[in-house]
């Protein structure tokens, strides 16, 4: 199915209007004699600049660019490099931009220019379709004096455009204009200075292709932007280097760029090769040589995995019950010792073997406080005067551990605490049991 267009093209190039034949082509094609080729602009930059200094590219070299030289881009399918076109223009180039619906948005939005919808009915078009406004140059009005206008279009009086966009432009001149019935101008083509280059935009780049050459405003577009790119007074023997629809870029402005235009360039370069694979998909190469790492890499795994011997595994039932899940003596020790216990469990152990033994030989309540064992370990004269204060330490730190798990914390406890404090109550249960105290009564029945 054609597009808009391609429809309006037709009716343009048709012989009812002009009386050739129509023929079919790639659209914006340099060499393409057909009606939507440019071969009638690559004649005319021939005749106005010489063969010599016009260069048709497919891959432009920032590098080989000179301040004299002009490139003109026209339907870009791939973006821009607008650091480097920058660059390029700061050091006395000159861009033009001619693009509706292609990547140039880069670029323009480097130059905050906007592509907007051409709202309203034209006042002027094409036998009448709306879909052909016709553009004027713009002609600034100061003080009651009519401006001239810009050097591109000083011989151009009326412009056929083919469905353009309108351009936002705050801070770039208006270079030509569609006047819309009941709304302000149109502004589809803008300049402006960049440092000492300039900079040229226009929303539609159909209007340079050879069927609309027949139209007199069109041809003196052409020459008048040609000889603005590389052949005024300022532009010496400038080249012309002119890129349509998908080309490539290299280079850096000045010779080898600096580690962050080089970041951007590599960061810019993945993202238009992840944008491709959105819009087209992967390779056909790529996806051959995918499937053949795929079909490789799961041979290797059945073969591997096929030729594994495997153990029969042990019943549930079948299976020897983990130590740690074991109750009594036993599991708790278990449950103690396994490596990610936290050592303060060891310190409540010990302060519990402590205070059972304590609460056994003197015969104090199942849940004794600290006051009373210790009291009870000073009056048998269990502990030294020096072993008080160690005593009272120790017990002081078990008891605030167990406050603390009780409130659902983590007490800190490293290993030289926990074997200070096994030694020094080990040392007491002994003596408990060498002790010559009497035993304790049995308890009535």
């Amino acid at each position: 199915m054609l597009s808009r267009r391609s429809v309006a093209l037709a009716l343009v190039a048709s012989p009812l209007l002009f009386g050739s034949r129509v023929v079919r082509a790639a659209s914006f094609e340099i060499n393409d004699e057909g009606w939507e080729g440019l071969s009638e602009l690559y004649a005319i930059a021939k005749a106005e600049l010489g063969p010599e200094r016009v260069k048709p590219v497919a891959t432009l070299d920032w590098s080989t660019l000179t301040k004299d030289d002009g490139v003109l881009i026209l339907h870009p399918t791939e973006r821009i490099q607008a650091g480097e076109a920058s660059n390029f223009m700061k050091l006395g180039g000159r861009v033009a931009v001619l693009d509706d619906f292609g990547k140039g948005d880069d670029l323009l939005r480097r130059f905050k220019i906007e592509r907007v919808r051409l709202l309203g009915r034209p006042v002027s078009a094409l036998r009448g379709n709306p879909e052909l406004p016709i553009a004027e140059p713009w002609l600034e009005v100061s003080r009651g004096q009519v401006g001239a206008p810009h050097p591109i279009v000083t011989n151009v009086k009326r412009l056929v455009l083919n469905h353009p966009m309108a351009l936002n432009h705050p801070d770039l001149s208006p270079v030509l204009k569609v006047r819309v019935s009941g709304e302000p101008d149109a502004i589809v083509a803008v300049a402006g200075q960049v440092e000492k280059g300039r900079l040229f935009a226009m929303s539609d780049p159909s209007a340079l292709i050879n069927s609309m050459m027949r139209y007199p405003g069109n041809r003196a577009l052409a020459v008048g932007l040609i000889r603005y790119l590389a052949s005024d007074s300022e532009r010496g023997q400038g080249r012309l280097f002119i890129l349509v629809n998908d080309f490539k870029q290299e280079g850096s402005v000045g010779g080898e760029g600096t580690f962050v235009e080089d970041a951007e360039n590599a960061v810019r370069s993945a993202g238009e090769a992840l944008a491709s694979v959105h819009e087209s998909g992967f390779p056909s190469w790529l996806l051959a040589i995918l499937a053949a790492v795929g079909v490789t890499g799961l041979a290797l795994w059945v073969a591997r995995a096929s030729g594994k011997p495997y153990k029969s595994p042990i019943p549930r039932y079948a299976r020897p019950t983990p130590l740690v899940a074991r109750g009594g003596v036993a599991g708790r020790f278990a449950m103690l010792a396994a490596p990610n216990s936290a050592k303060s469990l060891v310190l409540l152990e010990l302060k519990s073997a402590l205070f059972e033994a304590v609460s056994e030989r003197f015969s104090l309540s199942s849940a004794p406080t600290s006051a009373e064992v210790i009291g009870a370990l000073r009056e048998a004269s269990l502990v030294t005067g020096a072993e008080v204060s160690r005593l009272e330490s120790l017990v002081h730190r078990m008891t605030d551990v167990e406050s603390q798990l009780l409130r659902g914390g983590a007490a800190r406890i490293n290993r030289e605490q926990v074997n200070d404090a096994e030694s020094f109550v080990t040392d007491l249960v002994k003596r408990l049991l060498a002790s010559d105290l009497p035993k304790p009564a049995p308890l009535p029945e």
